[in-house]
């Protein structure tokens, strides 16, 4: 997981997480990942459109956002 998150903060992509919440529901928010500690890490929730701490044990699952550019002709 730290790889996956040390990455997207170096590329600057927004990532797909599905997270286990303390009160035990599942949850699957887009972030942005801002700074990476030891146990937890921040990011911009697009979800609760806020700056939101994240334990990194809690994370089930990380996927990277691929964004595909259309051209107008």
């Amino acid at each position: 997981m730290r790889k996956v998150l040390d990455k997207s903060i170096r590329y600057g992509e927004e990532l797909d997480m599905m997270y286990l919440a303390a009160d035990g529901e599942i949850s699957r928010r887009r972030i942005k990942v801002l700074q990476v500690g030891e146990v937890s890490f921040r990011a911009y929730c697009y979800l609760r459109k806020s700056k939101r701490t994240f334990s990194i044990e809690s994370v089930l699952a990380l996927v990277p956002v691929i964004k595909k550019e259309s051209k107008v002709i």
